[in-house]
């Protein structure tokens, strides 16, 4: 019995083995094959711009989408040493960004401490939240403490409408993340002529590509200022990775090789050229070392021979280095591309 049968009877979510295996054995073009078509291969870093440090999978909400598998049963937490060291890179090779993620990245109780430090060291941060923990019992006081700190804050919201983000992240989630909204809001995110950036995040609902970032940034502008008075800065379209939860949903469908024929159709070599992976570095809870934050999801870490641990953290060699990719890659490189940083060409 194959292993997507047994995913589609019911069987747990798939360890990283399994997902890394269930992408390889698929029937698609390899992603190799199509970087070397496009010249690209082998895919290498351009230095490293932004250092991505997942500081646990504790979190408060279980979405159905979320590829860190996060909740609050999750127990994973970054310790203030391995902070430390993510701290020595940062001053170390002098890069720019500090990009916080997790999990809920605040419920990391040393989460405010690190931000503190890496502002100290004048670093742009950006902390990815999801907006409902800035509601929570003890963490009300975080939109003060980001603006305080010129922290860009990186928020989730599927959609301007409640139905399609309470379907993704849970009932009643959109009630509260227009509430947190606005309470950034009210500290000067997303006002005009303020310095504090508000970013939203949306990813599609299903198995299809994000539609045109530049024009659904115009409808969140427009519907969330008339409907709900929220003001924000940017949006940022994302991809559904083909792993983890995703994943799962789509085995269980019987939707995995429609979408993955969707991803593959749309390989853009504009989009792989552009990949995030090429200015960032990714942290682990653990402080393993990973070309991406989906790679680490996956626990595909670096090429052979360059450092496994951030305090083993080489600027030099890591800034060069060839990158680890996979099928899930089509993820990336569909269409207008899809990172971290939302779309990749226009």
């Amino acid at each position: 019995m194959t292993t997507l049968t047994l995913l589609r009877e019911g069987s747990p979510l798939a360890d990283p083995a399994t997902q890394r295996r269930i992408l390889s054995e698929g029937p698609h073009r390899p992603f190799a094959q199509s970087l070397a078509e496009s010249g690209l291969w082998p895919l290498r870093a351009a230095g490293i711009r932004v250092l991505q440090v997942n500081v646990g999978k504790v979190c408060n909400q279980t979405c159905c989408h979320c590829h860190v598998d996060a909740g609050p049963e999750r127990r994973e937490v970054m310790s203030r040493e391995t902070m430390q060291l993510c701290l020595d890179a940062l001053a170390q090779a002098d890069i720019p960004v500090l990009d916080v993620t997790g999990g809920a990245p605040e419920m990391n109780p040393h989460f405010r401490w690190l931000v503190a430090q890496a502002r100290a060291q004048d670093r742009h941060v950006i902390d990815r939240c999801n907006l409902t923990i800035l509601l929570a019992p003890g963490y009300d006081d975080l939109p003060t403490f980001l603006a305080q700190h010129r922290v860009e804050v990186v928020a989730s919201l599927p959609c301007y409408l409640p139905a399609n983000t309470d379907k993704q992240r849970g009932d009643g989630v959109f009630e509260k993340s227009v509430t947190a909204l606005r309470r950034l809001n009210d500290v000067g995110y997303g006002q005009p002529e303020s310095e504090l950036m508000l970013t939203l995040v949306y990813n599609p609902a299903g198995p299809s590509l994000p539609p045109s970032q530049d024009g659904l940034e115009d409808a969140y502008h427009r519907e969330l200022a008339a409907r709900y008075g929220v003001l924000f800065n940017r949006l940022h379209t994302i991809t559904n990775m083909p792993i983890s939860r995703f994943l799962d949903d789509l085995i269980r469908a019987g939707r995995y090789d429609d979408y993955m024929r969707t991803l593959v159709a749309a390989y853009n070599p504009a989009a792989a050229a552009g990949v995030m992976c090429r200015t960032t570095l990714s942290v682990g809870w653990d402080g393993r070392l990973y070309d991406c934050d989906f790679n680490q999801m996956l626990e595909l870490g670096l090429a052979r021979g360059l450092p496994a641990h951030i305090r083993d953290f080489h600027g030099g060699s890591l800034g060069s280095r060839h990158i680890v990719t996979g099928q899930h890659c089509y993820g990336c490189t569909a269409g207008t591309g899809s990172g971290c940083q939302g779309a990749i060409v226009p």
